[in-house]
């Protein structure tokens, strides 16, 4: 009788894994420069905002608590909107011992490719109560049209 030897068989390779590395990577050096007082918003999630369409204007609505006008950039090129800015530490309160540090100070800035063609002239932006409204009016010739009809009478 003949016996049959299991050979050495390679290791089923998880093909997620790689990428499960690469989490931990990144999850690691994200605490490292929290613990190192170096804690940056990050661009692809603050601030959150809203944008929304109306007949004639695109609308957007971020949220900045803690944020002075004075302390935001807001500027459009072809079809990109940028927004940057800073929201500052308080000073007033540095000799105290956190518990629980969740609002993030630093820099930001995000950048949105709008849907339509705007009217550079005519943008608004305004900060009331730690929300940013920006009102990008629709040029002319994405705005709809009514058509006339004519009878041969």
């Amino acid at each position: 009788m003949a016996l049959i030897r299991f050979a050495e068989r390679p290791h089923f390779r998880n093909p997620w894994a790689e990428f499960e590395r690469i989490r931990q990577g990144l999850d690691e050096l994200s605490q490292n420069l929290v613990s190192e007082g170096k804690s940056h918003m990050q661009a692809t999630v603050y601030p959150p905002l809203n944008m929304y369409e109306t007949k004639d204007a695109l609308i957007l609505k971020a949220e900045l608590p803690g944020v002075k006008a004075e302390d935001l950039e807001i500027s459009v090129e072809g079809d990109t909107l940028s927004m940057q800015g800073t929201r500052k530490r308080n000073q007033a309160k540095e000799n105290i011992s956190y518990h629980r540090r969740e609002i993030e100070t630093g820099n930001f800035s995000r950048a949105l490719a709008l849907p339509t063609k705007i009217d550079l002239d005519n943008i608004m932006a305004g900060l009331s109560n730690g929300i940013l409204t920006i009102t990008l009016q629709k040029a002319d010739e994405v705005k709809p049209r009514q058509v006339k009809i004519t009878t041969d009478h």
